[in-house]
Order: structure tokens, then C-alpha cells, then sequence
């Protein structure tokens, strides 16, 4: 037999050293990257089935496993899904990874809800050339993120794209989970006078990668704040279950969150320039790159919009857990300037924050 092209002549795993477009093909090079990279990793009862799809019910669910979805919903809880998608470049960055970012957007979107997240699946779009020890370590670091959150990945899809399509890998993720009957985020409407607080240090993700893109270093490393947060989220309900509203600053930062509540409450937001919680070596990367805090891209924070009455409330309970003890009032709902976010300066002025026109950061989250 002559020699030929690698991709001519599939080979085990083991043996290529970057993904091929015969990894997407369906074939025996599809079950290798299975076999070999994703169930060793996310392995449990409904994935090692090898379905098109999970069904999840009563039958055969392991006493004590997160997935008890019957107990839940017995309980007459809600069920709450979410889906999105992931684009970071690099694929790994200080803080985290592209997998960790999949599991930790997926649960947070859930979380804002106030759901307990329960179920993952997961879709990865691989370009040819990537390399497979990237691939291995961008998996097991998902699986750790997925084990940590206390959810369970059960289904999943791979695809191959041409080199120069793919940006190495791209994450679709779906989630499930289910919102206790307690909990009526939404129910109430925000109003004038209601505190809006937030969770920690704003723009640490977007800049943790942006510094990595420009080769800038720092006295103080900058590095990414994407975790889970439904832990919080169960913490503050506790301590105020009519919580207004709960918004994750992703893409567009605090600035695109607080604009969308603005419009869609049709009220008005000051912010307290003071207040505003940002890192010094954020501040610093911010300044040289011409950039403002308020519209980086957040992965492990949160906003909330309290009743005035239990806002020191909510703010101890933020402050004792640990994803946030650097919680602070930010600012607060207001009647005038109707779907505007307005900033107190520090020197008594103020200025209209506006909704960011587009991405300041393309492929971060």
C-alpha cells in the first residue's frame, strides 16, 4: 500500500497530533475523538447511551445525583432552559478557558432566572488543525468546571470545519434547570427608588484576554472572573426573595445591561462613578487601551435590582459568600431621564453612559 496524506488513511487517536476533517466525518476517526477525548471526560449514564438525545426521567436516576429532576418537579418547579454559544480567543487565557467559559455562561444564564442548573449538552465545532493536546486540555478543564458546578453534561455533537473556518473551536451549549416555586424573579416590577447592586470587580474577564491579544503585562496579574454563580443567586434569595431582576454583564459589560433595564422598565439608572468597582490593574490596562470599564465583558458577576428596604440586607449576604465578597451598591433606580443610565461624577457632574453600539472586544465570550 503507497503512503498517502494522513487524512487518507485513518489512524487511532493516538496517532494524530492535530484534529483532521475525517474527525467530523461520522466515521472511525469520529468515534476515536469520542472515545478518546469527550466520554472519558464527561462520562455518565445518559451520555455513555451514545443517543441522539438524553431522556431524562425518574427511572434509574442514582439516589443522591444533581439530576433528580423527578423530586424537583414533584415539588411543582419550573423547568428553565437556556442555549448559547462561544467564540473566545485565545482558546485559553489567564483565569480560564473557552471550555470553563461554556459551563460557567450556560449556568449563570440559568442562575439569573434563579434556577439550580442540573443538565449541560454541548456542541463543538473544531477546525481542522487543531491541535488534539489543546483539544484534550480545553475538555478536561470543561469536565472539571461542569463536576465543580454541580451539573452533568448529557449530550453532545462534534463537527469538523476547513482550516481557516473554525478559529480552532467553537462551543454551543444548551442548559436545564429547574426554579424553585419560591421564586418569582420578574414578578415585580422595578421601580423608582429599588438599589442596584453588583456582585464584584467589573471588566476582569475582557481585559484578562485583551492583555494576552496585545502582550501587556502588569505589576498585578490580570485574570479572568468566569465561575458559576447560581451558589450566590440561592444566597441572596435567601435573604430577599423579591428580588427584582438579575442580569449577568457579559457581552457590553454593565453599561449594556443596565441600558437594557432602563428600556425595557422604562425607568431611569444613576450610577455612582465612585462606586464602581474596578480593579487597579484593570483600570490601568482600560486607560492604555482606551477603553471604558463599564462596557467590558464580565464572566463571573452579576447585577441585581433590590428593593431599597432589603438592599443591606442582600449586600451582607452577597458579602459572605465567596463569589461576592467585593459586592458593592452601584446605584439606584430613578423616575427622571426615562431609559437612561446616568453616571455621578466624582466631581459633582454627570454623564449619560450609552448603550455600546457594538462589540469593544470581538471573540471574548
Amino acid at each position: 500500500m503507497s503512503d498517502g496524506p494522513a487524512s487518507a488513511c485513518p489512524l487511532p487517536l493516538r496517532d494524530y497530533a492535530h484534529v483532521v476533517l475525517g474527525h467530523g466525518a461520522g466515521g472511525a476517526l469520529s468515534r476515536d475523538l469520542i472515545e478518546g477525548i469527550f466520554l472519558p471526560a464527561f462520562s455518565n449514564e445518559w451520555l455513555d447511551q451514545r443517543g441522539d438525545s438524553a431522556v431524562l426521567d425518574s427511572t434509574g436516576l442514582s439516589s443522591g445525583t444533581a439530576l433528580d429532576i423527578a423530586r424537583h418537579l414533584g415539588n411543582a418547579g419550573r423547568l428553565a432552559v437556556s442555549t448559547d454559544s462561544y467564540v473566545v480567543r485565545p482558546l485559553v487565557f489567564p483565569g480560564g478557558s473557552i471550555g470553563d467559559l461554556a459551563v460557567h455562561g450556560t449556568v449563570n444564564d440559568l442562575a439569573m432566572s434563579g434556577a439550580r442548573p442540573l443538565v449541560l449538552t454541548a456542541g463543538f465545532i473544531l477546525e481542522e488543525g487543531l491541535a488534539i493536546a489543546a483539544l484534550a486540555t480545553i475538555v478536561e478543564r470543561m469536565a472539571r468546571a461542569a463536576r465543580e458546578a454541580g451539573v452533568v453534561i448529557v449530550a453532545g455533537d462534534t463537527k469538523v470545519v476547513e482550516r481557516g473556518h473554525g478559529d480552532g473551536l467553537y462551543i454551543n451549549t444548551a442548559g436545564i434547570g429547574v426554579v424553585p416555586p419560591e421564586v418569582r424573579l420578574g414578578n415585580e416590577p422595578v421601580r423608582p427608588g429599588d438599589v442596584v447592586l453588583v456582585s464584584g470587580t467589573i471588566g476582569d474577564h475582557g481585559l484578562a484576554i485583551m492583555s494576552v491579544r496585545e502582550g501587556l503585562e502588569f505589576d498585578a496579574p490580570i485574570a479572568s472572573d468566569t465561575a458559576p454563580l447560581h451558589g450566590l443567586v440561592s444566597t441572596m434569595l435567601a435573604a430577599c426573595p423579591g428580588i427584582r431582576l438579575l442580569r449577568d454583564p457579559t457581552r457590553g459589560g454593565v453599561a449594556a445591561s443596565l441600558n437594557e433595564i432602563a428600556a425595557l422598565a422604562s425607568v431611569g439608572i444613576e450610577i455612582d462613578e465612585d462606586a464602581v468597582p474596578v480593579r487597579p490593574a484593570v483600570a490601568a490596562a482600560c486607560e492604555i487601551l482606551g477603553l471604558d470599564p463599564l462596557l467590558v465583558a464580565n464572566e463571573g458577576k452579576l447585577l441585581a435590582i433590590v428593593p431599597a428596604a432589603a438592599a443591606d440586607a442582600v449586600l451582607a449576604a452577597m458579602r459572605a459568600h465567596p463569589r461576592g465578597r467585593d459586592a458593592v451598591a452601584l446605584g439606584r433606580i430613578v423616575a427622571a431621564h426615562t431609559q437612561l443610565v446616568v453616571m455621578r461624577t466624582a466631581i459633582g457632574g454627570t454623564r449619560v453612559i450609552p448603550l455600546p453600539l457594538g462589540e469593544q472586544l470581538p471573540r471574548i465570550c
